[in-house]
């Protein structure tokens, strides 16, 4: 399965709700203003957000003055065009080439699937041939040290963690020392799952970004936050909460293949305009793509590439 029938697949239940809905208001009929407000409906229930679901509906009224949509299908193309200019500017790939060890941070709220997240981040980065260890930061919780644990077993890397209710900033101090002893080409850091309210969790954050900065010139050298698609609007809330405090440099967005609200990504492109470094699109190790704009945009309104 390539990269775009895997992203197809995952957005199955966004695209079904985005296509059942446009294809009622345009097939076998003259495009209309009626028309755009079904389309705008379509996209607002995908969790696109109100501003730029307007932006889409403005740019594809504009074709249609033009004379450039006259079918569905110009509909179709139309839509999967300005979806893709959206996109394009988020889609950066993370270059894991610029320090050694390059150092992950990886936060997010509870429930979102963060540590598997990393769990499928090792694995990926190790079918490139690179040496990755894990730290367990997240001290709060021993059923968070012992699930990492488990998916380092499963992945073949090597874990640094401490006891539970132990600093975090320390384990991730002994985590970079490690790093850098075992000649490790990626370090991801796994943190305790924060409401992105909670300042006091914040400032630790904050801490643990401090502490490894000073044993490595710009480390975190990425901050990725694993939200959960499910979530939708919600998930673009935290997005914010979570830039403002902490400067993301990605998200990865899990959890795509049990939602209609795939349509949440656009916001985060088109407003925050952050990074979106993968997609989680199913449970298996494999189920973590890279993002591709054309990919996406393709998967999002149609079947076929």
């Amino acid at each position: 399965m390539n990269l775009f029938e895997k992203i197809r697949e995952g957005l199955t239940k966004t695209r079904d709700q985005l296509l059942t809905r446009i294809e009622w208001a345009v097939k076998g009929r003259p495009i209309s203003e009626e028309a755009f407000d079904a389309i705008e409906e379509a996209i607002i229930l995908s969790d696109a957000g109100l501003e730029t679901t307007e932006y889409l509906i403005r740019e594809l009224k504009e074709k249609w003055k033009r004379g450039q949509i006259k079918t569905s299908d110009d509909i179709e193309r139309s839509i999967m065009d300005e979806v893709e200019k959206i996109l394009l500017p988020v889609e950066k790939e993370v270059d894991t080439n610029t320090h050694k060890p390059f150092v992950i941070l990886t936060i997010g709220v509870n429930g979102v699937g963060k540590t598997t997240t990393i769990a499928k981040l090792a694995h990926f980065f190790k079918k490139a041939q690179k040496k990755v260890l894990l730290g367990a930061c997240d001290t709060f919780r021993a059923a968070a040290i012992e699930q990492l644990e488990v998916w380092a077993k499963r992945v073949n890397a090597d874990i640094i963690k401490h006891s539970q209710g132990s600093d975090p900033a320390a384990v991730a101090f002994d985590a970079v020392k490690a790093a850098r002893a075992r000649d490790i080409n990626i370090l991801i850091l796994d943190t305790a799952g924060r409401l992105h309210t909670k300042s006091n969790l914040m400032e630790e954050m904050k801490k643990i970004k401090r502490v490894i900065g000073k044993e490595i010139d710009g480390a975190p050298h990425e901050t990725l936050l694993v939200v959960d698609a499910t979530n939708g609007q919600n998930a673009i809330v935290q997005a914010k909460t979570f830039h403002d405090a902490l400067h993301i440099n990605g998200i990865i967005a899990t959890k795509l293949d049990g939602t209609a609200k795939g349509g949440f990504i656009l916001p985060i492109a088109h407003t925050l305009k952050i990074p979106i470094r993968f997609l989680g699109i199913g449970e298996k190790i494999d189920d973590l793509v890279p993002f591709q704009a054309h990919a996406f945009s393709r998967a999002l309104f149609h079947s076929k590439d």
